[in-house]
């Protein structure tokens, strides 16, 4: 993990705030409900600044996920009991092809592009979220379950809505926050229409530096923000 003078500035809160391109952070989310991270991933930044963090997840990267106590993967669970089923997290990879991830301040969403073997795009991925809250070893935020894919051409679709209305009975969403899951849903689908940044700013083109080595995942990965734990 990088520690310079640039990522100890985020948690001082000093104006020198926006992390170098090629630092490692750590993008993580809270459990729903929650207090605990159950998902973290490190990731190298490609950009910071007042308008956009946007990070790379290389394949390979040791990240940590959720997994059901007995170690099953959470989609092998029927969605009827999967967000009831006691939980754990474990260790595992980011195989196949690495992500791309945009975000810009604020917003309760990020985009995602993800590419097919030989760097053929393949789609963009809206992920909607808590905005991502910032401290000096990376971001934080929480996933809302709802989604939305894009393709090359432009065309979308809601994506999850069954993992969304799952989310809202078994109460790990209530009305309040559903409805502003779903507003922010369709704010990103003006987006999209519009073909607005990041989708018109040629990211499907973007290629990592060579020279970047796969961060690994440091073993204080669930460590509490020094803001958070006063």
């Amino acid at each position: 993990m990088a520690d310079g003078g640039a990522v100890r500035a985020v948690e001082a809160g000093t104006s020198a705030h926006f992390w170098e391109p090629g630092s490692q952070i750590l993008w993580r989310y809270r459990e729903n409900a929650g207090a605990h991270v159950h998902i973290a991933r490190p990731v190298t930044v490609v950009r910071d600044d007042e308008d956009l963090l946007a990070v790379w997840l290389a394949p390979g990267t040791e990240c940590v996920k959720p997994v059901l106590a007995d170690g099953t993967s959470v989609h092998a669970e029927p969605l009827e009991s999967r967000y009831t089923k006691p939980r754990s997290v474990q260790r595992d990879r980011w195989f196949g092809t690495g992500v791309l991830k945009l975000a810009r301040p604020g917003l309760p969403w990020s985009v995602w592009l993800f590419w097919e073997p030989g760097w053929r795009f393949k789609n963009w991925y809206v992920n909607l979220e808590e905005p991502l809250a910032r401290w000096a070893g990376g971001v934080d935020s929480e996933d809302h379950f709802l989604d939305i894919t894009v393709d090359p051409d432009g065309s979308w679709q809601w994506r999850d809505e069954d993992e969304f209305a799952q989310a809202q009975q078994d109460g790990l969403m209530g009305p309040d926050l559903a409805e502003q899951v779903r507003e922010a849903g369709r704010s990103a689908v003006e987006v999209i229409r519009a073909w607005g940044p990041p989708f018109s700013d040629g990211w499907p083109d973007w290629r990592p530096d060579p020279s970047w080595t796969v961060p690994l995942l440091p073993e204080d990965w669930d460590r509490t923000p020094a803001h958070l734990s006063s």
